[in-house]
């Protein structure tokens, strides 16, 4: 599993709105990273990771594999 930051929120389900690593983020109730697997420097997204992702946005918590913007 790598991490990875979601540069893009307008597209957070689209592996190329993601870059590799996890400078840190602002902001409130958005995703800043997620981790998946390293797909040729892409994020592999899942359909069990894009529930995940719904679901830390629905409940404004962090799961295991995405941590929102605090």
């Amino acid at each position: 599993m790598a991490t990875f930051q979601l540069n893009d929120p307008s597209n957070p389900g689209l592996p190329a709105s993601y870059s590799l690593g996890s400078p840190g983020c602002s902001g409130n109730n958005q995703i800043c990273t997620i981790d998946a697997v390293n797909n040729s420097g892409q994020p592999e997204i899942t359909e069990d990771l894009k529930d995940e992702m719904l679901e830390a946005l629905n409940t404004r918590s962090n799961t295991s594999h995405v941590t929102l913007k605090a």
